[in-house]
């Protein structure tokens, strides 16, 4: 490599190491407690829902067509907008409103919030908790959840919403170049010396360097998946959005004037959810939308599967079911960009392979700090070093004490 290459290469790492650097130690850190969000809300929180009937473990699930009949009794006059089984128990959500437009009208008004849940035992049918109603007051939020809340959005956005994910994907980019970057430099200074040296006998700052380097090294790999994947997990809105209005628009093109029929005169919601399952083999089906909502058709259930194994537990495949007659419409794999986004979840959070993994994630991401703060104090030392070069050079003696009232005196 010619002097002028590796220059350039110095460069690179140093001003993308700079830019970077903040950012990514918010992230670094911020990424510590939402790693272990679950077991710190149940930790701290808990959850105050009534016990479950102790029923034989091979008790089967009630049909949703009675939890559905059930909610409406409740709440007559209002309309549901999904349906929901929960993954780690034998409960299913309902999510009621009492219209569709009052739902609109609440992403108008963001204060307002019309929408209710009621949470029913899936075995028994009975209920087992609700929400409170929208003109209750607001429950207050715990420290636990404040906390949580506050590092999932300055880790997504720094609380800035689309312009602030797309600032930290541009973050991310720059972080896999400094890691490039750092990598084409490791090869090229550490020829001379066996890997993990860490020369301890000499100046502070080679030991800083060795480290620097040696841990830079060692967390590369790691550092570069999940630097990319942060990168496209901050496009999902704009990947989202290009979906919804170019395969999502001419799939639901020919029902797009026709009216939501009443939801008393809908086909069966546990036939829908059958159907889905035999449209997507080796899915399971996570939540059913009713005819009406946003994102969906005015005269379908939207159902949204899922891969059954933990890899593919973020592979998602909506199925439309005409709410009307109950046949199957179709099953719509999502485009390759929505599925490699799909993908790369996994990569980031490291939630596929239970606590083992978090744990692993969670030391290699201190080890990151580390390396991200190493690199900054290796780039204040070496300032430090040149200002005093200048200074000596100037004809200040800094290892006298008059020495800085002598600097400040020339400044005046």
């Amino acid at each position: 490599m010619t002097p002028r290459a590796l220059r350039r290469w110095f460069g690179i790492h140093k001003w993308t190491s700079l830019v970077c650097s903040i950012f990514l130690l918010i992230v670094c850190v911020t990424g510590l407690p939402m790693l272990f969000s679950e077991q710190i809300f149940d930790t701290f929180v808990g959850d105050d829902d009534p016990p479950y009937e102790s029923l034989p473990a091979d008790t089967p699930n009630a049909s949703l067509d009675v939890i559905v009949h059930k909610a409406m009794a409740l709440y007559p006059g209002q309309i549901i907008t999904s349906v929901n089984p929960e993954d780690d128990e034998p409960a299913v959500l309902i999510s009621m409103a009492p219209s569709w437009q009052a739902l609109k009208d609440d992403e108008t008004y963001p204060d307002r919030h019309s929408g209710h849940w009621i949470k029913f035992d899936a075995r028994t049918a009975k209920v087992l908790k609700q929400s409170r109603p929208a003109d209750a007051p607001k429950e207050p939020r715990s420290w636990t959840g404040v906390i949580l809340g506050t590092c999932t959005r300055l880790h997504m956005n720094l609380f800035a919403g689309l312009p602030g994910a797309l600032f930290m994907g541009a973050m991310g980019a720059v972080f896999v170049a400094s890691l490039v970057s750092g990598t084409v430099l490791y090869g090229r200074f550490m020829k001379r010396l066996p890997f993990g040296s860490v020369r301890t006998d000499r100046a502070s700052r080679l030991t800083w360097l060795d480290l620097h380097n040696l841990l830079g090294a060692t967390t590369l790999v790691w550092a570069t998946v999940v630097g990319f994947t942060g990168l496209v997990n901050e496009l999902q809105t704009p990947l989202f959005g290009l979906w919804r209005v170019t395969d999502v628009r001419q799939i639901l093109k020919p029902y797009a004037n026709l009216p939501v029929p009443s939801q008393g005169h809908l086909s069966s919601v546990q036939g829908a959810f059958d159907t889905a399952a035999k449209a997507a083999p080796g899915n399971e089906v996570t939540g059913l939308s009713f005819p009406g909502a946003s994102f969906g058709s005015p005269v379908h259930y939207v159902l949204w599967t899922r891969g059954a194994t933990p890899l593919r537990a973020r592979l998602f495949t909506p199925v439309l079911v005409d709410a009307r007659t109950g046949e199957l419409t179709g099953a719509y794999p999502m485009p390759w960009y929505l599925r490699f986004l799909e993908i790369s979840r996994p990569l980031h959070f490291g939630d596929y392979g239970g606590i083992p993994l978090r744990i692993l994630w969670a030391l290699l991401d201190m080890v990151v700090i580390f390396v991200l703060v190493s690199g900054l104090v290796l780039w204040a030392g070496k300032r430090r070093i040149a200002t005093d070069a200048r200074l000596r050079a100037l004809g200040y003696d800094l290892n006298e004490v008059d020495a800085l009232p002598a600097l400040a005196e020339s400044a005046r």
